[in-house]
Formats: structure tokens, C-alpha cells, sequence
């Protein structure tokens, strides 16, 4: 068949851009279509024409995409990426793949998503390829703070790809291991009702502060080095 008798139907070009978004492979998708049309001589297009519409059409429609995306991305960074969090707790099923996103705040207090990634390892090197990734996409500009779970090898990532930023543990993931290290204290209900208190009602550093010093005294934690050494 000469190629200018040969053009897929919109039918056609839509079923292979819902495939190519399931990710069907385009073999497959073609496939489909013969089976439909009763062999190949009864379609007027080749197996080759659907790989082309999806390299020339499909694929540079989502790379444009993702131009808009980045551009947007690196714009809400520049006003909202002073101080941010990166996360890894999300795995995804299909793939056993970890999602890390980095999450700002903008100017109504809400979350404002700045990039994100797939990982297949959480080690060192992987966190190293993420967070230049990152930065060379947000224009190079490290942001002034990073919030993240208690993780050695992150830490060393960020210490080798931001060494200006100010790196801080997450306050919640701090909190959600609380409980198991005051267990065995007999008050521990008690204890961790007042560190709560403390922690979410304490809203500038002097009032936190006098009041973590206050709570340490309180309960005989002075000297308990995971409570009175540089946890908050």
C-alpha cells in the first residue's frame, strides 16, 4: 500500500493513544486491529504507521507536557521552595517503586507540589541522582530548608548535593516514634499527653523552648540524651 493511502481513522489514532497511555505496546495495539478488521489487507494502514503516530504524535504531545510542567514546577519553586519537605513513604504497588515528592507550602498554607520521582533503591547514590535531578530542574537554586524522615543515607545525599541547606527531621514521623520509647515508663500515657502539648502548642521557638525545658525537668529527662539532645 503506497504511503499517502495510508491514514488511520480518528477511531484508530484514539485507541492508540488510549493504548499507548495504558501502556499497551504498539505491536499489541496493531494486533488488535487486525484481529478486529478480519486480517491485514482489510486495514488501511501498516504496523509501522501506528509506532509513528505514537513517536510523532502521542510521545512529543507528552514531552511538551512535561515542558509546561517543569516550567511550572521551577516558577512555584522560586516563590515556595524557601523551605520544603521530600517524602518517600508512598510506595507504589504495580512496580514495588518508592515515590518521593518534594512538597512546599504556598501563601494559603496549602501544599504545593514542587517535583517528584520514582525510586527503585532508597540508597545513597539513588538519593544523590534525585536531589541533583531536582535542582538542575528547579534552575540550581538549593532551597534554605528540607524537612525528610530520619534516614542516614538521605542525610549524607543532602549534605553532598545542598550542603547550604538546613536539613530537619519531620516533626510527625518524630512523633509517631514517640510511644514506643516511652512504653516503658509507668506515666507513659501521661508523659506523652504533655510532649504533645508541648510540641503542637508551642508556636515560636522562645515559648518551645521554656516549655520543652519545663517538660525535660517535669519528668526527669534532663539527662535521657534521645529527649534533651538535638531531637526537635
Amino acid at each position: 500500500m503506497l504511503k499517502q493511502h495510508r491514514k488511520p481513522s480518528m477511531f484508530v489514532r484514539r485507541t492508540i493513544e488510549n493504548n499507548e497511555k495504558a501502556g499497551i505496546r504498539p505491536n499489541k495495539t496493531y494486533q488488535s486491529f487486525v484481529a478486529a478488521a478480519g486480517g491485514h489487507r482489510e486495514l488501511n494502514f501498516i504496523k509501522k504507521d501506528v509506532r509513528n503516530y505514537i513517536t510523532r504524535e502521542v510521545r512529543n504531545v507528552s514531552e511538551l507536557q512535561d515542558e509546561k510542567e517543569y516550567a511550572r514546577s521551577r516558577a512555584t519553586c522560586e516563590y515556595f521552595g524557601d523551605v520544603i519537605s521530600f517524602d518517600t513513604t508512598y510506595n507504589t504497588n504495580t512496580y514495588n517503586m518508592v515515590f518521593g515528592s518534594f512538597i512546599g507550602v504556598n501563601q494559603h498554607s496549602q501544599s504545593t507540589l514542587l517535583g517528584c520521582a520514582l525510586m527503585k533503591n532508597e540508597d545513597i547514590q539513588s538519593f544523590k541522582w534525585l536531589f541533583e535531578c531536582w535542582l538542575c530542574c528547579m534552575g540550581g537554586n538549593a532551597p534554605k530548608g528540607i524537612l525528610t524522615v530520619q534516614c542516614a543515607l538521605m542525610q549524607r545525599a543532602i549534605e553532598a548535593c545542598m550542603p547550604t541547606t538546613i536539613h530537619r527531621w519531620c516533626i510527625w514521623h518524630i512523633m509517631k516514634k514517640i510511644p514506643s520509647k516511652l512504653n516503658d515508663y509507668k506515666r507513659h500515657l501521661k508523659i506523652e499527653h504533655d510532649m504533645s502539648h508541648v510540641v503542637w502548642n508551642s508556636h515560636t521557638k522562645e515559648l518551645f523552648d521554656r516549655n520543652w525545658n519545663d517538660f525535660l525537668i517535669k519528668y526527669g529527662f534532663v539527662d535521657n540524651k534521645e529527649l534533651s539532645g538535638n531531637v526537635f
